[in-house]
């Protein structure tokens, strides 16, 4: 996904208990200027996870980020002009935040896909089965109507299934050359859904597994040369304050 330029500050950081820490001029007008807009967009990204976009008001996101309306309306229109903002951010931590760490624990770019989908296993744990990819949540509950929200919402899913389908070029010659790979980047991605989504209603990792095993299996077959099973790490369930992709 490409990055959607003129939103991220020069530099960013990663932190355990925020995805990413902006690190701006706190002197300048420009810093604090920076400083003030990410945290309206934080604490959007919190409560539109927390409680829907519906059912977030304004009142409570002002409170949650520590502004007054003048301060929000000087950066945003409106409250859907916020959730555009709040799409373009997930966009912009799809990389560092969620591909980047997976990325680095294997160069195999087959284990990269599963290593993918364990990343998600473990925020189902954390979070005693009750995860919803953001994403997904905001495609279910934004209007049909938001046209330019589901555009952005789509531009999300886009990102996604592109990093899964770079794994599955770098693949090369050990999947089959007739394989639509832009096909199956767009199934592995309804597996991760479609899997979160049912686990969190079930309130059992198990149907995330299952559907993630048959996607292994269905790998294994069409594979010249099997893949290295990711292994699993028992996760503690624990409350989180912050939400990943």
């Amino acid at each position: 996904m490409a990055m959607v330029r003129g939103m991220l500050p020069l530099s960013f950081s990663l932190t355990p208990n925020c995805p990413l820490v902006y690190l701006v001029d706190r002197s300048s007008n420009m810093g604090r200027q920076h400083l003030t807009r990410d945290r309206i967009l934080q604490s959007a990204i919190d409560l539109f996870w927390e409680k829907g976009y519906a059912n977030t008001g304004m009142a409570e996101l002002l409170r949650r980020a520590k502004v007054n309306s003048g301060s929000f309306y000087y950066f945003f229109k409106s409250k859907e002009d916020l959730l555009l903002a709040v799409l373009d951010r997930y966009a912009e931590m799809l990389q560092p935040v969620l591909l980047v760490p997976v990325w680095k624990k294997t160069r195999d770019p087959v284990s990269r896909i599963f290593g993918l989908l364990a990343r998600y296993r473990e925020l189902i744990l954390m979070t005693d089965c009750t995860y919803g990819c953001p994403i997904g949540r905001l495609a279910l509950e934004i209007d049909p109507e938001q046209r330019e929200v589901h555009k952005k919402i789509a531009m999300n899913f886009d990102g996604w299934a592109d990093a899964v389908q770079s794994c599955l070029d770098d693949a090369g010659e050990r999947l089959p050359p007739e394989l639509d790979r832009r096909k199956l980047s767009r199934f592995v991605l309804t597996v991760m859904e479609g899997g979160v989504m049912q686990s969190r209603s079930h309130r059992s990792v198990k149907p995330f597994d299952m559907a993630v095993e048959q996607l292994r299996d269905y790998f294994s077959r069409i594979m010249s040369t099997p893949i290295a099973k990711t292994p699993r790490k028992p996760t503690k369930k624990k409350p989180t304050n912050r939400r990943h992709l």
